[in-house]
Parts: structure tokens; C-alpha cells; sequence
């Protein structure tokens, strides 16, 4: 279309259409952000709603600047006491570990002990010959290509085992690089291992005490460490799994395993103070933040993903840890913070924040609806059964069992799919809905699957 426009016309056409996002923008802009009453309301009617239709469990809070819009608990923090969640409530950040473990590296380069650009076989020792090219700048923004030990098969089961960062660090030493450092993205839990041993190696102290030093007492977050069971922590949050429908204490996990990559615990209330001294450049200079929140491949920054959401820049990260889902957003246009911390792997932060943001921001949402379920006949579900392909090596098997239907991704546990209508279904478990899709001689094709707003189509497999 218009693949000859006559010059005039085409700067026009091109005057109005940056006239058009010119003036989306500047509504914007002039829109008043809405009252702190309003926003309390409605994220309190949100959350209640979260609550009846998806169990939420967690703490969240909403600030813009200083100021703290809503604090609050939802749910339980240990279910067998009945504690209930409150903003003091302690929680397992999981990868929200891996900005402060960024700051640190920062912190040590301001001192003149290290610099970004620097090889890694510099400051840490036992590496192979084929990490020889990574640099600390490629561990910081997953491209050194060093498989996630997080991903090997056997994890799961050496889980409960305590590993030093260089015992860990083991799994992976003499695999191959899944590409040449500096070429792509890839998530590497491993990555930050080892950078967790290049800040013990160049300081000279634990990272939990580096931690501790440089960062967690300056700004004065008292509620805010190393998550070792051994140390007895008040309002510390038990973290649960599904179960059969019910809910059952989260595998254990020994905490010595993630370290720089996942170990640390915090409050909202503390999250909150860290957002505000990024705000504030109480740690570093101005020079060193812009590094950080410079987006490279996969839109990572340093330990954040940076982002446009609600039609303005974001800066966020999220995580999760046997028991523990979390996320912090920052929209530093707006200085709005939002953080959810969940203790119930069930629970969605991700979406729970993005809808808090909108009622922030004063931009659309959607309220959590109570679901209704129906009873579907064997011959029904069965027509389901099967295979599907979600992606590479990811195969989603549906099953039945008496009158349940069930799921099961390569690798996963098994969750059950309760209907909501003949063809559509909801599995609790991991807060998604599977819809399935047929011809028209009514032979299933394919599912989509729903989770966070976001669909993926999974073809049937022969």
C-alpha cells in the first residue's frame, strides 16, 4: 500500500503520525497520576480478588518516590501456625539476588580491585582453557556461554546436597560453551556462581559479608541477607508447593547451592529502600548506574531486564526459588516501585505487579474473576489425551486419570487440568489455562495454552 506517495503527502502523512504519538505521549504526561486513596482502593479490591480466584500468597508494596501507596500481606506465611504474610514478612528472592551481586562488581570496580572488561581467569580460580575469552562484563550479562548448571539433568536430586561455588561451578568446568562468549544470550545460573567467586577472591570476604558491608548496611536494610536454615530468622516465610490439589512444604533446598546467583532473602519494605538508593546514586557514581541499566542482548542490563512497559520504561527482574516466586519493577520516570514477594509457587508476581503498576499509572487492568468448573463425562476428556509440543525438547503429555484430566511438561511434575468448559481447562498449579482446539471433522490440532495474559500454541503431536 501507498508505495508511491507523492513527496508532500508522504510528510504529511508522516507529520501526522508523530503528531498522533506525540499527543498519546503527552496526555500522558499531563495525565495526573492518580490520588493515593484511589490507588490504595483499588489495589486492596485487586488483591482480594487475586486471593478468591488464584489463592495469592505473598507480600506486595506500591511507592512512588518516598512514599508508600500500599503494604500488605496476603495469605499465609507458614500455614501450619497460621502466620499470616504482613511487609515484614521475610521471603526467598531467588534471582532478585543477581542485581546486588551486579552492585557489588560495580562497587569493587570503583575501588580499582577489578574491572568489567577484565578476563574472569583473572580473580577466580580453576578455570579451563574455554573460559579463557569470558570476561566478568560477559557473566554479568549472560553471554559468556556457560551452560546453567540449574538446567543439567540431576539437579533436582543433588538439591538437598551442600556445594561450595567451586564444587558447583564443577557440573559445568569441561562442558563445551554454548556459543562463542559475547555472541548471544543465554540465562546462566552459573554465570553469577562464579562471579559470587570472584567477589570472594578479590575482596577477600564471604559474599554474604561483602554483601552485608557495602551495600545492605549503608542503606540500612536490617531484614535483608544470606538465607542460611541454620540462623534463626524472624518473620521468615516457609515457602509451599501444589500438592494433589492441597499445598505441601517446597523441596528442600541447600542454600549454599545458588549463592551469588539466588541466596539472598528481603522484605518489601527493604526492597523499597534498595529502589530508593538506586534512585537516589547513594552507592555509585552517575557513570556507573548508566552501566548497569544499559540494555545488551536479551535486553539485560546488569542483574535487571530493561523494558518498555505501560508505555514507559522499566527496569525489573524476577525470580524464583524452591517455594518462592518474586519481582521488583522500577519505572523510573514515574520513581514507581513495585514489589511481590510469594511464597506459594502458584502465585503469578509477574502479573500481579504489572496490574499494580496500572492501577499506579492509572492505565486499564483486569480484575482476577472467581472460576467456575464443570464436570466432563471420560469420553470427553479422552479425546484430549495425547501428546503436545510446546517447544524444542518440551513436550507437554495430557492423561487421563478416572475423570481428571492431567498434565505433564518434559521434566515437570504432574498437574491437574480441571474444566471450565468441554475444551477449556485450568491447572491451578502453575496459574494457566489450556485451551484445546480441533478441526472441522472435530479431531484436536493443537492447545493454547494461557498463562500471564500470554499464549503459546502447542501442536499435536502423531
Amino acid at each position: 500500500m501507498h508505495r508511491h506517495l507523492p513527496l508532500r503527502a508522504a510528510l504529511l502523512a508522516l507529520a501526522c503520525l508523530v503528531r498522533v504519538h506525540f499527543d498519546r505521549a503527552t496526555a500522558r504526561e499531563n495525565k495526573p497520576a492518580p490520588s493515593a486513596e484511589t490507588v490504595a482502593a483499588k489495589a486492596n479490591e485487586y488483591l482480594e480478588a487475586q486471593i478468591k480466584a488464584n489463592g495469592f500468597s505473598g507480600s506486595v508494596l506500591v511507592a512512588r518516590g518516598d512514599q508508600v501507596l500500599v503494604a500488605k500481606g496476603c495469605g499465609l506465611a507458614n500455614v501450619e501456625h497460621d502466620v499470616p504474610n504482613a511487609p515484614n514478612t521475610k521471603f526467598r528472592l531467588g534471582s532478585i539476588t543477581k542485581q546486588f551481586t551486579a552492585m557489588t562488581i560495580l562497587i569493587l570496580q570503583e575501588q580499582g580491585k577489578l574491572s568489567v572488561d577484565d578476563p574472569v581467569s583473572k580473580h577466580a580460580e580453576g578455570c579451563p582453557d574455554g573460559w579463557k575469552e569470558i570476561t566478568i562484563q560477559h557473566l554479568l550479562t549472560h553471554t559468556s556461554g556457560i551452560p546453567s548448571f540449574t538446567g543439567l539433568p540431576g539437579y533436582r536430586t543433588s538439591m538437598p546436597l551442600p556445594s561450595s561455588p567451586a564444587k558447583t561451578l564443577d557440573r559445568v568446568r569441561e562442558m563445551p560453551l554454548e556459543f562463542k562468549p559475547g555472541e548471544s544470550f543465554a540465562y546462566s545460573n552459573s554465570g553469577y556462581v562464579l562471579l559470587g567467586q570472584v567477589i570472594e577472591q578479590v575482596s577477600g570476604q564471604s559474599y554474604e559479608e561483602f554483601l552485608r558491608k557495602s551495600i545492605f548496611e549503608p542503606l540500612g536494610m536490617t531484614d535483608t541477607g544470606y538465607d542460611l536454615p541454620g540462623k534463626i530468622l524472624p518473620h521468615r516465610a516457609a515457602g509451599y508447593e501444589p500438592a494433589k490439589g492441597s499445598l505441601a512444604n517446597a523441596s528442600y533446598l541447600d542454600m549454599t547451592i545458588p549463592h551469588a546467583a539466588g541466596s539472598l532473602y528481603s522484605t518489601v519494605e527493604d526492597l523499597h529502600r534498595w529502589s530508593r538508593a538506586l534512585d537516589s546514586r547513594k552507592l555509585l557514581p552517575e557513570a556507573a548506574y548508566a552501566k548497569m541499566f544499559t540494555p545488551g542482548k536479551g535486553n539485560y542490563g546488569y542483574g535487571w531486564i530493561i523494558a518498555k512497559e505501560h508505555g514507559r520504561e522499566h527496569f525489573g527482574h524476577g525470580g524464583g526459588i524452591n517455594g518462592f516466586t518474586t519481582t521488583i519493577s522500577r519505572y523510573p520516570s514515574e520513581q514507581l516501585c513495585i514489589v511481590v514477594l510469594c511464597n506459594v509457587v502458584t502465585s503469578n508476581p509477574g502479573q500481579v505487579s504489572r496490574d499494580l503498576a496500572a492501577i499506579a499509572l492509572g492505565e486499564s487492568y483486569e480484575l482476577p474473576q472467581e472460576r467456575k468448573f464443570v464436570a466432563l463425562e471420560a469420553k470427553v476428556l479422552d479425546k484430549y489425551v495425547g501428546k503436545y509440543e510446546i517447544g524444542p525438547n518440551l513436550v507437554l503429555t495430557i492423561s487421563r486419570e478416572g475423570e481428571r484430566l492431567l498434565g505433564q511438561p518434559t521434566g515437570q511434575s504432574q498437574v491437574e487440568l480441571r474444566p471450565l468448559s468441554d475444551v477449556k481447562f485450568f491447572a491451578k498449579e502453575v496459574n494457566a489455562e489450556v485451551t484445546f482446539v480441533s478441526d472441522d471433522e472435530g479431531q484436536v490440532t493443537h492447545l493454547v495454552m494461557r498463562q500471564g495474559r500470554r499464549d503459546t500454541q502447542a501442536k499435536r503431536l502423531k
